[in-house]
């Protein structure tokens, strides 16, 4: 599962009697300590995270520092079946490093990343190269 975020890291919580294990975005950094703060939903505040008992461990995540609009770019793979798919792109999700992730939507409004596509189209390109 890849995690995007502005801070490039994440909190991983194992969980509790009454929580599950979480991922929460690391949203800043405290100035005094350096210790990951992330938001405590019930309260709405910045917490650090050692403020939960079963905080684990900081992972790296994707560090996202912009989005463009998909401008026409389509995604193409076949699905399980061998049937063919082809996704708008309606957004690609930049990255720190330069890096662009396509993000698509798919015929029941699902978003999620189209990086796994067999091939991406550019504005007006027929899948048929022959085309």
């Amino acid at each position: 599962m890849r995690i995007f975020n502005t801070t490039g890291w994440t909190a991983v919580f194992t969980g509790t009697e009454t929580e599950t294990g979480r991922f929460r975005p690391v949203e800043a950094w405290d100035q005094g300590t350096g210790e990951a703060l992330v938001v405590d939903p019930p309260h709405g505040v910045l917490r650090p995270v050692s403020y939960w008992q079963d905080f684990s461990h900081l992972e790296r995540a994707e560090r996202a520092v912009g989005v463009v609009p998909g401008g026409g770019w389509r995604a193409h793979w076949n699905d399980e079946g061998g049937k063919p798919l082809t996704e708008l792109i309606v957004a690609w999700l930049i990255h720190a490093n330069g890096l662009a992730t396509p993000i698509s939507v798919d015929p029941d409004g699902t978003v999620g990343t189209a990086e796994l596509a067999d091939r991406i189209l550019a504005p007006g390109q027929d899948l048929d190269p022959h085309h």
